[in-house]
């Protein structure tokens, strides 16, 4: 998976399609991405001692990675990400775009 926990991401598909937000949970197994403050759907949660009242809880759900292109903070634009070896021998993402390490 290119897409790693605190990267800068743009929404291709969906209701929020264009907007970026930041990465806060990946789940690799089933390809699931989630980003801060986008793809918002509300749940209901019952009051759970006499007194209280119930409440309406607003929170992110996952998205699936194909609908995800990572932005790169060199040059801004969403991009594709390869992969090379850095002079150290690590390897290391980088933009098609512009060619700078992510």
């Amino acid at each position: 998976m290119n897409i790693k926990k605190g990267d800068q991401v743009k929404i291709l598909k969906g209701k929020d399609r264009g907007k970026s937000g930041k990465v806060i949970k990946v789940n690799v197994s089933y390809g699931l991405v989630t980003v801060e403050g986008l793809n918002i759907h509300q749940k209901n949660v019952r009051a759970k001692n006499a007194g209280e009242k119930g409440q309406v809880v607003k929170l992110p759900t996952p998205l699936h990675v194909s609908n995800l292109a990572v932005v790169c903070p060199a040059c801004g634009k969403s991009t594709r990400i390869g992969y090379r070896r850095s002079t150290g021998g690590n390897k290391e993402r980088y933009c098609k775009q512009c060619n700078a390490t992510i």
